[in-house]
């Protein structure tokens, strides 16, 4: 026993680590982790460093007893493959008793050891910790076996911190995926309608308007046959980028499938944004030969339909009217009777 009644063991200093690894994100569980070593084994310094999937060689992710200019010089160091950290991550071996130099030329003795987890079988690397003492300095037994405790935490708390966020990109993508069209990025039918029962109910209780207008990709078909299913995907990815190049912040644009496009257009200006629309789909350069434009229908919230149902008909009904015009143009509809 220590003189203050506290245990001299060092490994009793796991528990503490322990708690800082289930407690909190992973910056908090690294700092945690050198605090528990600082308590157990009072190294002069600590530090933790991590591989990055995105970026090569090892990352700087926490430190203890390094001031920021020492901090800079050790994250650069490790591109070196002898430095001791980066041998420790790359052969998954731990060195004990090392001798180096401080930049001050302080003479210290460091342990470093791997950040190591096995899945499936394998051991799958994830970085390095280590720790120095200034010189000269014997880590006994009982140290070497409490630094390798902390390294197995600190690999834990790693893969645990990548396991989180591989879920939540993952959790992202889905929740993306379910608004939106993946061909073009686009709002896709269920959020169009949801968006749309919002903006007229929304209308409804202001007493202001709303706009709906569909597009459809003239002789879309043709393109397919003559150009093949790559040109036709490539003009409804045009389409799509026109459509959300030419709207105003608070329109939103969609596919609603096939080569059909919607516009939801709060206030009065649903017509004017209509027909800019249709114009820049009509400059755009030609795909396979052929030219780009579409035809719209266009209906207005209360003007000519008082529900969803209705509005989305009567616009439907300007995208027939827009057709037999020809080729590039949009068209108010009228409200089906009855």
């Amino acid at each position: 026993m220590s003189t203050d009644g506290q245990p001299s063991d060092p490994r009793f200093a796991l528990s503490r680590a322990i708690e800082a690894v289930i407690g909190g994100d992973l910056e908090t569980a690294l700092d945690g982790l050198l605090t528990a070593a600082d308590d157990a084994l009072h190294p002069a310094v600590g530090a933790v460093l991590i591989s990055d999937p995105d970026r090569p060689g090892l990352q700087l992710a926490a430190v203890h007893g390094i001031d920021e200019p020492a901090a800079a010089r050790l994250a650069a160091d490790v591109a070196d493959p002898a430095n001791p950290f980066t041998v420790a991550a790359n052969a998954r071996a731990a060195s004990f008793d090392r001798e180096g130099a401080m930049a001050d030329g302080t003479t210290f003795v460091g342990a470093y050891l791997p950040l190591v987890i096995v899945r499936d079988g394998v051991e799958v690397p994830l970085g390095s910790i280590g720790f120095g003492w200034p010189a000269p300095f014997d880590l006994d037994e009982a140290g070497r076996e409490t630094v390798t405790s902390l390294a197995g935490l600190a690999a834990l708390a790693v893969d645990r911190a990548r396991l989180a966020s591989t879920a939540t990109e993952r959790s992202e993508w889905f929740e993306r995926m379910a608004h939106t069209d993946p061909l073009t990025g686009l709002a896709n039918e269920r959020t169009v309608g949801r968006i749309l029962e919002l903006e007229v109910a929304r209308a409804g209780r202001q007493g202001s308007e709303v706009s709906f207008a569909i597009f459809d990709v003239d002789d879309f078909q043709a393109t397919n046959r003559e150009g093949g299913s790559e040109a036709g995907d490539d003009v409804l990815r045009r389409v799509a980028s026109a459509l959300a190049e030419s709207v105003r912040l608070v329109d939103t644009v969609g596919r609603i499938g096939g080569d059909e496009f919607v516009l939801v257009a709060p206030g009065s200006a649903g017509l004017m944004v209509t027909q800019r629309i249709v114009a820049a789909i009509a400059a755009l350069p030609p795909v396979a030969g052929r030219p780009i434009t579409v035809s719209a229908g266009v209906a207005r919230f209360p003007a000519d339909a008082s529900d969803v149902e209705t509005l989305i008909a009567t616009a439907k009904d300007g995208l027939a009217r827009a057709r037999a015009d020809g080729r590039g143009t949009a068209a108010s509809g009228v409200a089906p009777a009855g």
